[in-house]
């Protein structure tokens, strides 16, 4: 029998906390026909300014080809919208097209209340604690991160029990 002590795991907790929030967003979202990976194209947008069709796709974590379909539905509902980069012709650049405003209001108004939702009880104190926490461990995989990436450069790229994200970086999704 495979064993892990997930109740332990920083990963897992996180891990099946995004993964409730994102049933629950599909579940606020669906009535209005609009989609998870739309949600996330246009959060992303909201949040970043114009993107590349590439850096978009790391951003939401998916392979390019998949986000060409979710870009193409939105382009014929003309929430974004899509040109050339002036400088690579190859490049296509990603921007929230007018029509996208009114359907942002309701995405917003969708992750407010669910973010309501997820708080009740929660006293605003544990909330900034609780992200000041999320930072910190951000932080701490970012640098890790850089480590694991000069590691694999220098042809190290073995990974280990002992280094401190394999255990965290194995833990299922589902």
């Amino acid at each position: 029998m495979l064993e892990y002590d997930f109740e332990e795991s920083v990963a897992y907790w996180v891990v099946m906390t995004a993964h409730a929030f994102e049933r629950a967003l599909n579940e606020e979202l669906a009535p209005l026909g609009i989609t998870y990976r739309q949600w996330q194209v246009l959060g992303w947008l909201a949040f970043s300014g114009e993107l590349s069709q590439i850096e978009l796709a790391e951003r939401m974590r998916i392979e390019p080809p998949t986000l060409v379909g979710i870009l193409d539905r939105m382009e014929r509902a003309e929430w974004i919208r899509r040109r050339s980069c002036p400088s690579d012709r190859r490049r296509k650049l990603i921007s929230p097209a007018p029509n996208a405003e009114p359907v942002w209001s309701k995405v917003v108004a969708c992750a407010k209340r669910l973010r309501a939702e997820a708080v009740v009880g929660i006293e605003p104190g544990e909330l900034e604690k609780l992200k000041t926490v999320l930072e910190t461990i951000r932080t701490n995989l970012q640098s890790s991160e850089l480590h694991r990436q000069s590691r694999y450069k220098s042809g190290d790229a073995r990974r280990t029990p002992e280094d401190s994200d394999f255990a965290e970086a194995t833990v299922p999704t589902n």
